[in-house]
Parts: structure tokens; sequence; C-alpha cells
């Protein structure tokens, strides 16, 4: 007897250590105590900004996006594992009322899980409300998310506007910034994160939670709700796991030493050489750049560490007044956005410049990760439209492909640290 229960104990202990050695083994390993900071750093080594993969004409808010075929294709080729902004709303948000909208986004994350059932899709929950809001009912799933009463209405804009007037009509008449402090603000953002959660979304980014944050003292208010929106996603996210980012000016969103958010995000902020025309690099300090400045803290997962792991991503926010113009004491470059000056370089000195980009930040902060910039928003100016960055290879399917696909393909197989 005293043999057998030998053999139990100690194929018992194999069975524990090979299912161990099986989650230290797995680079890419997620479940509901969170993410090793091997694995967090895994992803952000292969994040892409796709902004709008998951949402198919003629749902997109920003510009016409076709051939997701082709990017499926793309996202294989290179390797991505995190796919940045893939569905969001900037307005128009009475889309989420057609079937079309979030069916036609679970079909490409199901497309892409199989061919790589690691990838990470994150969504996007912006600073932006619209009257269109109070065309949307409220499910009865969104209030018991935050242990309110359960009632038959439609959400209000109106309730989600700061009382004093902060940030109202920001973006223009019945366009606003949402305030975090009101409960109403909470339900649309729980709403907004649970419904693409359960499109199988596994990341979301809130984009500038100071702005949201107006009339919250020391994150007050964020830290109650992001701790709802975690127990949601404990019970309801693909990995029960939920990686949260934001645009972070201060450094990091850090309360009493802990992180709420799982790694910070920020734009490049590239600088002009104003005597080489059209030309840019990144330095610490320039404006309010990020390097350097990510917070130490415990993170969600419960890990410690001297800075907080990082994005950072060619932005996109219009043109200025003068096009082609250098100004290093504003956030243009050259006039543009970041991703419109990307867009116009020529092919060689985009490749070029994404090298660059990779080795400086290696070389400068290793906290930080460069999102390579396959999909966003372009805004020329001088009445030309708007239009996608597309990194593709061209072919009939995107003749547009900016040919940089292989160059991001070559850079991570080489310089990965």
């Amino acid at each position: 007897m005293r043999s057998l229960h030998t053999y139990l104990f100690v194929l018992l202990c194999w069975l524990m250590s090979a299912s161990c050695a099986d989650h230290k083994e797995d680079p890419y390993h997620i479940d509901r105590k969170g993410i090793s900071q091997e694995v967090l750093e895994n992803y952000l080594k292969r994040s892409v900004t796709m902004a709008e993969f998951l949402t198919v004409d003629p749902y997109c808010v920003d510009a016409s996006y076709p051939a997701k075929e082709d990017d499926i294709r793309l996202i294989e080729n290179i390797g991505a594992k995190f796919i940045g902004r893939a569905i969001y709303r900037w307005g128009k948000e009475d889309v989420l009322n057609e079937t079309g909208f979030l069916q036609n986004a679970e079909r490409l994350v199901k497309a892409v899980h199989e061919n790589d059932k690691d990838v990470v899709f994150e969504a996007a929950v912006f600073e932006c409300i619209t009257t269109k809001v109070n065309t949307i009912k409220i499910p009865e799933w969104t209030f018991k998310a935050l242990d309110l009463p359960v009632e038959d209405r439609n959400f209000r804009y109106d309730s989600m506007l700061n009382s004093k007037g902060v940030f109202v009509n920001h973006w223009g008449a019945g366009s606003s910034v949402p305030d975090i402090t009101r409960s109403e603000t909470q339900l649309w953002m729980m709403f907004l994160a649970g419904t693409y959660i359960g499109i199988g979304c596994e990341a979301i980014h809130f984009g500038q939670i100071d702005l949201i944050g107006m009339a919250d003292n020391n994150y007050t208010q964020w830290s109650a709700f992001l701790d709802k929106l975690r127990q949601y996603a404990g019970d309801h996210a693909r990995r029960n796991w939920i990686l949260l980012d934001a645009h972070t000016p201060h450094g990091g969103m850090v309360v009493n030493g802990k992180s709420l958010l799982d790694f910070n995000a920020f734009p490049l902020r590239v600088k002009e050489v104003p005597e080489k025309p059209m030309e840019g690099v990144l330095e610490k300090g320039y404006l309010d750049a990020f390097f350097g400045r990510s917070k130490g803290c415990i993170t969600p997962s419960g890990w410690s560490t001297d800075a907080l792991p990082y994005l950072v991503e060619l932005d996109n926010f219009g043109v200025s007044e003068k096009p082609g113009v250098a100004d290093t004491t504003s956030h243009y470059t050259w006039g543009y956005d970041e991703i419109t000056w990307f867009y116009l370089q020529p092919e060689a000195y985009k490749k070029e410049w994404l090298w660059y980009a990779q080795r400086w930040i290696n070389a400068n902060d290793k906290t930080g990760y460069l999102e390579m910039p396959v999909s966003r928003l372009i805004t020329r100016g001088q009445g030309l439209p708007v239009v996608k960055n597309r990194a593709n290879t061209p072919s009939p399917a995107v003749p547009d492909g900016l040919n940089i696909e292989e160059t991001i393909k070559e850079i991570w197989q080489k310089e990965s640290r």
C-alpha cells in the first residue's frame, strides 16, 4: 500500500511540475492570475497599430478600410501578437445598434485565431461621446457589473458630462469628453469594454485618461471603475484577464505604489531636424516624450518593476496650419501629425526610420517598445481625402500598400531583445 501511495504522490508531483513547466515555456500565457513580465514584454515586442482592423466598411469611423483578408495574411506573415486599436468608436455610437458591426468583428477575431490563438486584440474606449449614445439601450449586465440597480432605459448623454461644463462640446457641438466621476460615464465605458470583451478582445486602451478624469482627484473613481472592469473580465474575458493601458502623460496611473494599468502608452513625439527637410529623430526630454519617464510600481498581476513597460506609437491628431514647416515647440512633426509625417516619406526613408526608431529605443530605454504602424488615419490637409496608412506589401488587394510589411518582420527577427 505504501508503494502505491508513494507512486501516486510522485505522479502528482510530476503532473504539477509539468503543468508549471508548460506555463513557463509558453511565451504567451495569460490566465485569471494575470500576465508575467516576460509574457507582457513578448506581446509588446510584437505589437502593431491596426486601427479599426476589426471594423468593416461601412462602419469605419476614420476612413474606408477594405481588404481585411490581406491583413489577416499580414498578421500571420510578420508574426504580430498584439493588435492595437483594433476596434473603437469616435462618435457615430449608434452603429452599436447594428448587428453587422459586432458580428463582422467577431468573425475577423476568429479568422486570425485560426492561424494563431495567442494574438491579443486591443479595443479602445476613447475620451469622446456624442448625443448618439442616447440611441443605445443599456443592457442589464452593465448595471450588474457596476452593482447598480437595473433600469429599463437608454444611455443619457447629458448625464455623462462634467457638471461644471469642463470639456463639454470639447470636440464640437454635441461631442464632449465624458467625466469618469459620473456614474453614467462608468456605465457607458463598462458597456463598451464588456461588449468588446464579448467579441474576443483581451485589451482595452483608454486614450487620454486625464481628460476623462478631469474631476477625479488621485484616480479615486478610475480605481473603483477599473476594479469592477477587472472583476467582469475575470468571468467573461477569453483568458479571464484584461490588459489595460492608456496615454499616461505623468508617467503612469499609480495609486499607493500600485499601477491601475498593465502597461503605459504614449505618442513617440518625433522631433524635426530643421536643417534636413522632413527628417525627424527621437530625443529624451523633447516636449513631453515618454522615454525614461515610466513610473515604478506593483503591477495588477502582482510583480514589481522599477519602470512599467510601455508602448510608443506614431500618433494621429490632424494637420497644422503650416504643413511642411518645422516647429520644435509643437507636437506636430513638420506640420503634420506623426503618422501622416511618416506616411509622406519616401519608401526607403520609411524603412530606414523604422530601423532607427527600434534601435534608438532599445539603446535609450529598454522599458519601451515600438508599436509598428500597420494601419492608422492619415490627414494630409489642403482638401485632400483622409485615408488609412497600410503597411502591406502592394498587391491587387492593397494597391496602396506602403511596402514596409517585410521590413517590420525583419526588424522583429533581428532586433529582438
